[in-house]
């Protein structure tokens, strides 16, 4: 149950969504229902979980392995008569060079223009016309390309993930028409965009030394100043079967979908072994402090904190709170700087769940008249009071309540469940992981919170970034 690491059931973790999250609360709160009060909260919680429970049911799937090293792994299910196909490389921007940032998400974009045996353009067009969607999102550490088809047009999903695998056209036209494409991308919703440079200006304080300090989406004068030779080497390095997991899920027979993976994959070539990122950031062993001018009306603070890697024991703890402190109306943050205090217009928290050490990320945006040194000692309390005080048994009931809600509208989506398995096998140590993520979320305690609270969650271990607005506009 990999997508509620992310703290809004409707987005896909990446880094990049993640700041969609962000703008989603700049822009106003996400849509909540929790308008109730917390004396309450322990049978409905106990109701809702119950409720949750009698639809949750495991995830069948079978998997193999082709001889080019491609990981198959087939889900059948004939609720409805779709089909999602879908490949997941084990590339994101960690795995890019400093001289060459946001190559990943590059590729992510480039990847639609075609192949020897479709024409410039027309990548999309095939899936529209057979009545399907496609997209494809990258974070620090892959990329995901998925189409969702009517199951009568698998081989077409199938063909089109091979083409893109074997021969797609990395060429000088495609760069020169992907690069612009990528630059208006980047103004619309980081350069434009008030307070869109959060993670930008976070990323490369909170890493020294590891990949992960420059954003998904890269710099444009590392695109610029790429050849063509450089482009074609990424492609052969990393976009090769193993180095991938091929998902195909929904309106499927098993044995024929396996004979059509072998159809279209298994003549691939297998590409060199895939180099690991082996560089390991050092502890911050101290608080980085910092101001940051933008074009904005209104001061905010940003305070970021290392966290453990995803699948370890303690990134689900912090994943919760998280949760606790900003998932609903009732949550701390917004209880505190919001409706009792009156200090902040809007706030959030969120986990950037990484495959190494990522981030927790809090934040708000000041009210009219308020500073940011008021505002961050506000909410450094709040921080405070988690570690010094076990959150309630209330409070914790009707965290997993909706943990369980949100598995089961994951895996509600076909497109859901594919991903799932597709993250499940690529990041948490073998496919049969994904029945049993829930139950890791499930296991945390009272107690666990508060002791990541006390471990992660202290100014030793963060970035603090001041937002102001720029007095010097043009």
């Amino acid at each position: 149950m990999y997508r509620l690491v992310c703290n809004a059931p409707a987005l896909d973790w990446h880094p990049q969504r993640n700041r969609f999250l962000l703008q989603a609360y700049i822009s106003g709160p996400l849509p909540e229902t929790d308008d109730m009060n917390r004396a309450s909260l322990a049978p409905i919680a106990a109701a809702l979980a119950v409720s949750a429970s009698a639809q949750m049911q495991p995830i069948a799937f079978t998997e193999f392995d082709l001889d080019n090293g491609l990981h198959v792994i087939l889900h059948e299910d004939h609720s409805t008569p779709i089909v999602s196909v879908s490949v997941m490389y084990h590339v994101g921007s960690k795995n890019e060079t400093s001289d060459r940032r946001g190559f990943a998400h590059f590729f992510e974009h480039l990847l639609f223009e075609g192949s020897a045996n479709i024409d410039r353009g027309e990548f999309s067009k095939h899936v529209e016309k057979a009545g399907g969607v496609l997209n494809a999102n990258t974070n620090g550490d892959r990329t995901y390309y998925y189409e969702v088809l009517p199951s009568n047009q698998l081989e077409l999903g199938l063909w089109l993930e091979s083409e893109r695998m074997l021969h797609a056209k990395v060429d000088q036209l495609g760069v020169d028409t992907q690069r612009e494409v990528v630059k208006e991308e980047r103004r619309q919703r980081y350069e434009n965009q008030p307070y869109g440079s959060i993670l930008i200006e976070v990323l490369k304080r909170a890493y020294t030394v590891h990949p992960y300090q420059w954003p998904t989406i890269g710099f444009m004068e590392d695109l610029n100043a790429a050849s063509e030779a450089d482009y074609r080497t990424f492609y052969k390095t990393y976009y090769v079967p193993n180095n991938a997991v091929l998902v195909v899920a929904g309106d499927i027979k098993q044995d024929v979908a396996k004979e059509l993976v072998k159809k279209y994959f298994a003549g691939i070539p297998q590409g060199n072994d895939v180099p690991p990122v082996k560089v390991e950031e050092p502890p911050m062993n101290g608080e980085v402090r910092d101001v940051v001018k933008d074009n904005i009306q209104l001061p905010a603070v940003v305070q970021a904190y290392r966290i453990p890697a995803i699948g370890t024991d303690d990134f689900y703890a912090v994943d919760m709170l998280n949760r606790i402190l900003s998932n609903g109306n009732s949550s701390r943050l917004q209880t505190k700087l919001k409706d009792e205090q009156e200090l902040a217009l809007v706030v959030g928290s969120f986990s950037l769940p990484f495959e190494h050490p990522g981030l927790a990320i809090a934040f708000a945006i000041a009210a009219a008249g308020v500073d940011p040194d008021t505002l961050e000692a506000s909410m450094n309390a709040e921080f405070a009071r988690v570690g010094k005080e076990p959150i309630t048994a209330a409070e914790l009931a009707k965290l997993k309540a909706q943990l369980e809600t949100e598995y089961v509208q994951a895996n509600s989506r076909i497109t859901g469940v594919a991903e799932n398995l597709a993250n499940a096998y690529t990041f948490m140590g073998g496919t049969k992981t994904v029945n049993g993520e829930l139950d890791r979320y499930l296991a945390v305690s009272a107690a666990d919170i508060q002791r990541v609270a006390k471990e992660y969650f202290v100014p030793q271990n963060r970035v603090v970034l001041h937002y102001v607005p720029n007095t010097s506009q043009n």
